[in-house]
């Protein structure tokens, strides 16, 4: 390890980082929103100084801005949709609530004797009698 004055002290201390490191797609979509809303804040400055100049760049320039700010907030919704659709696909790391697990548990263990033949559907007949659905607790 490389030390700046060689008494063993490290040049540089690794710490980790707080956030994970977005995903390429979100990462792409978050620097194209970013570089059109600088573009659409240099264009409304132009606009402005245009405008206080009574230059005949202003009118142009102000339509070029309110264009820009259109795709700028399409562009940042762009950011939002894309990462909303990589957690869908790839991100959710999703675990049975421990509820589901019993409820899992029970079906698999429950005895094959009270289960139904494999070629005949269970129907609702089959599930509840008529003096358990009729009867009152």
């Amino acid at each position: 390890m490389e030390t700046e004055s060689g008494r063993g002290h490290p040049l540089w201390i690794e710490e980790p980082v707080g956030r994970p490191r977005l995903p390429d797609p979100v990462r792409a979509s978050a620097v194209r929103a970013g570089l059109m809303l600088s573009l659409t804040m240099i264009e409304a400055v132009i606009a402005i100084l245009g405008t206080l100049a009574r230059t005949w760049l202003a009118a142009p320039a102000l339509l070029c801005t309110v264009v820009s700010t259109v795709v700028a907030t399409w562009a940042v919704l762009d950011v939002w949709i894309t990462q909303q659709m990589w957690r869908q696909r790839n991100g959710v790391v999703s675990s049975p609530s421990s509820a589901a697990r019993a409820l899992r548990r029970e079906r698999r263990c429950a005895p094959k004797a009270g289960r139904t033949a494999p070629g005949r559907a269970r129907r609702p007949s089959d599930v509840l009698s008529d003096s358990d659905v009729f009867s009152s607790n």
